[in-house]
């Protein structure tokens, strides 16, 4: 532990269709970092085959391991998960992405001069997952006054690079089960009942993209998850509802009528 922050867990969850190269690239550069966590949890969401344990198994000294019988989905996995963090913060990991080797230093940095701060994120640099190459960095709103604009149309906080105090997600409701987008609704219920959300201005997790990423956000059931997201703002009071039929009609047209590849298109250009 380093004395001069809070102690702080890192939680991951895995399950069997992730990739056991990726995964090990995630936990290196975890315990890589300039400032090492005091605690690294990883749900196994369900069953995972043998490559993938044997790939935990060279961490086993690393990890606190919850073993979930039956794969849960991410939201669940990620609240039992939460359960077993012993300490203050917690920083999200994704098993497929890079944390940058100064990530937890800059965000506990924001943490400490900052005490009424519930949420931190930063940027992330989207790559190709074959060729390597730096397609483009996800931008996010900084100050809380820009995240609580930025919320009404898209998610405010990138996901892979969250840090967060565990009492106030906790006192929000935590994790919710809901298809993609259980981090978005998390920060609208955390807004809504006022905690603070803010953002670093620096790159703090490399992500993969790959073929089937635009493919997930699209589909009936991904539509209705955002549906969702804006049926309770509309519910909280947290935007209008004119501001609701247009987020409706452009997830819509986005999700449901578009093919893939314009869709990626889309996504790229429109709703980052």
């Amino acid at each position: 532990m380093n004395n001069s922050f809070l102690p702080f867990s890192v939680l991951m969850s895995v399950y069997k269709k992730d990739n056991p190269l990726w995964l090990r690239e995630a936990l290196e550069s975890i315990i890589t970092q300039t400032i090492k966590p005091d605690q690294i949890v990883l749900v196994i969401d369900g069953y995972i085959g043998e490559e993938l344990e044997k790939v935990l198994s060279s961490y086993s000294d690393k990890l606190d391991i919850l073993r979930l019988e039956k794969n849960a989905g991410l939201g669940t996995a990620l609240n039992k998960g939460l359960e077993i963090c012993k300490h203050p913060l917690v920083a999200r990991m994704d098993s497929d992405d890079i944390s940058l080797s100064t990530r937890f230093e800059q965000q506990l940095s924001a943490f400490a001069s900052d005490n009424q701060l519930s949420v931190s994120g930063g940027y992330i640099q989207e790559f190709d997952h074959k060729t390597k190459k730096i397609i483009s960095v996800k931008k996010v709103p900084l100050s809380e006054k820009e995240v609580r604009k930025f919320i009404k149309f898209r998610s405010p906080v990138n996901h892979p690079s969250v840090m967060f105090k565990k009492t106030d997600v906790l006192a929000a409701g935590g994790y919710q089960p809901l298809h993609f987008m259980e981090d978005y609704f998390l920060w609208i219920r955390m807004i809504n009942k006022g905690f603070k959300i803010c953002n670093i201005p620096f790159i703090l997790v490399n992500m993969r993209t790959t073929d089937s990423l635009y493919s997930r956000r699209g589909g009936y059931k991904y539509f209705l998850s955002n549906k969702a997201i804006y049926d309770k703002m509309l519910q909280l009071k947290m935007i209008s509802r004119l501001v609701y039929l247009y987020n409706i009609s452009v997830r819509f047209t986005a999700q449901v009528l578009m093919p893939n590849k314009l869709r990626k298109f889309f996504y790229k250009f429109f709703l980052r």
